[in-house]
Order: structure tokens, then C-alpha cells, then sequence
């Protein structure tokens, strides 16, 4: 893809990439403002975070939360996929695993947006009909020209009738999700509003060191569901994570990192329920149940205020 140049002297402008490059509906919802190739393999991608998220911006504008990173880094691997791994923008992409350490210290928000820049590293590509089919890729992120996370994230694209097929005909128009039970306090987990809310009331869970709780699937959320889907986001998965860690661990401590495996899908028209074990030293291990299996599991660390 070329793109256009300025004249010496001219201010450089800024837009936002196609939104389409790194499936988002809404414009608000893109983070990306450029990339470019560095090495074989190697890109670097531009972004920018607003100073105010209803999600991933602290209730008190402070701070950046560690899912931003998330989904910076997300939105970089797909972007890059489509733009100079010629992907076709019809295939579905399928999140295997999501790993990411953060540094709180560098996700302070300043009197302007913040611009990190993330460095990709493509890995394991595997090719199927002449295109990837699914790769690994790592990720470093630069706030200011300082670390301020990493990342390693694996993936698989499939074509539109591969998916079909393998949602056994489920579309967002075909199912519905199960009815929305009662959430926590927002302030139990650290949410301005109760629309942001995931998680229900804990369920009894006598001997546990965590909690169990129904995940609260609202499929009119204009950020977990920025377009209509089949099933449930995983980042709506990894947001119940934080949110566990935010209920369950003592308040001194705050999510930093996560390391996230997706098993299987996880259907709207069941109820899923996540599971916590509270391993001490600010380490909380999250499971997602459906069915009596699990859909996602995931390690959550916190750390000390």
C-alpha cells in the first residue's frame, strides 16, 4: 500500500488507519495511525491512546490499563497481516494465546495522548494455498521511547467458509445471548459504570481461594461487541479475568500481566462461568467453563501499588 508524502516543511498529519485493517466498526475504537517495514519479518507500527476510555483508561484518567496494551498489540499482528502479508480482509482470524507483561509505571496518562510505537517480530508462519494460515509474533512496546510492555501472541486465519463451518451454522443473527444477570458493584472491580461491568455475584464456593462467577454477556456493548459476533470476544474473556484479579486479590495489587490460552469458542446461548484461584503473591489463576469445559484459561499478576 503506498502512502502519500508531504512537502519539507509541511506538519506531518495524523489518521487513524483503515478501520477495516484491524476489524473495528467504529472509528473511536482504531489505535492505529501508521507502520512501516524494518527487516524481513520485522515491522514497526504507530498508534495513539486517548486520554480518556470508558474501558482502558482508569476511572480517574490516571492511567492506561494493561488491556489497552492488549488490544494495541492485537489490532499491530492483524494490521500487518492484512497490509504486507497480503491476507484477504474476508478471512476470520482465531486467537490461540495472548501473553503480555506490562510496566504501570509506563502507562501514566500525560496532558497529551500517548503515541507508543510497537515493534513486531513475525514467527512461525505456516502457509496454506500460497497465504499465512496462522503465525506467531512478538511484540515490544515503546511509551516515549521507554519499554512499557511485551507481548507474544499466536493466531490462525480461516476463510469465510471454513468458519462457517466450523460455527456449525451459528451467525450473530442465530443466536441469541442468555439473559443478563445482575452485576457486582462497579466499584468491586474498579469500573466507573455497571454497563462495564462482566461479572455477576460470586456463587458459593466453599474452600475456594478466589470466587465463581457467571460472566454477564451484554451483546449491546459498543467496545466487547464494536460489530455483531457469533461468540463471545476474547477480550471480553481477558476483561473477566481482570476484573477477578480486581474482586479477588487484595486492593494494594493491580493486574499487570496476563497469560491467556483459548481452548474453543465460547457460545453466547450457554452461560459461562469464570472461575478464580487466588495463588498468592499477587498471582491469580482464571478459568472460563462452559459446558463443563474450559473455553480459556489464564494467569493474571498484579502488582503492588
Amino acid at each position: 500500500m503506498t502512502r502519500s508524502s508531504q512537502s519539507a516543511g509541511t506538519p506531518l498529519l495524523t489518521a487513524t488507519v483503515p478501520r477495516q485493517f484491524v476489524h473495528r466498526a467504529s472509528l473511536a475504537e482504531t489505535l492505529l495511525t501508521d507502520w512501516r517495514r524494518t527487516g524481513p519479518d520485522r515491522f514497526t507500527v504507530s498508534a495513539q491512546w486517548p486520554r480518556a476510555h470508558g474501558l482502558h483508561v482508569s476511572p480517574d484518567w490516571c492511567s492506561y490499563d494493561p488491556l489497552l496494551v492488549v488490544e494495541t498489540v492485537r489490532q499491530a499482528g492483524t494490521l500487518i497481516m492484512h497490509t504486507e502479508y497480503d491476507v484477504p480482509l474476508d478471512r476470520r482470524f482465531v486467537l490461540n494465546a495472548f501473553e503480555v507483561a506490562t510496566d504501570p509505571h509506563r502507562l501514566e496518562v500525560g496532558p497529551l495522548p500517548a503515541e507508543p510505537v510497537v515493534e513486531l517480530a513475525f514467527t512461525e508462519l505456516r502457509h496454506r494455498g500460497g497465504r499465512p494460515a496462522a503465525c506467531r509474533y512478538t511484540a515490544r512496546v515503546l511509551c516515549c521511547g521507554e519499554p512499557a510492555a511485551t507481548a507474544d501472541v499466536a493466531f490462525s486465519c480461516v476463510a469465510e467458509a471454513v468458519y462457517r463451518r466450523l460455527r456449525g451454522g451459528r451467525t450473530p443473527a442465530t443466536v441469541r445471548a442468555v439473559p443478563l444477570p445482575p452485576g457486582l458493584p462497579p466499584q468491586a472491580v474498579d469500573r466507573a459504570l455497571p454497563t462495564d461491568v462482566v461479572l455477576a455475584p460470586p456463587v458459593p464456593d466453599p474452600g475456594a481461594r478466589g470466587g465463581c462467577w457467571q460472566l454477564r454477556v451484554n451483546t449491546a456493548h459498543p467496545v466487547f461487541f464494536d460489530h455483531p459476533l457469533d461468540h463471545v470476544p476474547g477480550m471480553l474473556l481477558l476483561e473477566a479475568a481482570r476484573q477477578a484479579a480486581r474482586f479477588a486479590l487484595p486492593g494494594k495489587y493491580a493486574p499487570s500481566a496476563y497469560q491467556a490460552v483459548f481452548h474453543r469458542y465460547a457460545e453466547l446461548d450457554e452461560p459461562v462461568w469464570i472461575e478464580a484461584r487466588d495463588e498468592g503473591g499477587g498471582h491469580l489463576q482464571v478459568v472460563g467453563v462452559q459446558r463443563e469445559s474450559a473455553v480459556f484459561e489464564c494467569g493474571v499478576d498484579a502488582a503492588a501499588g
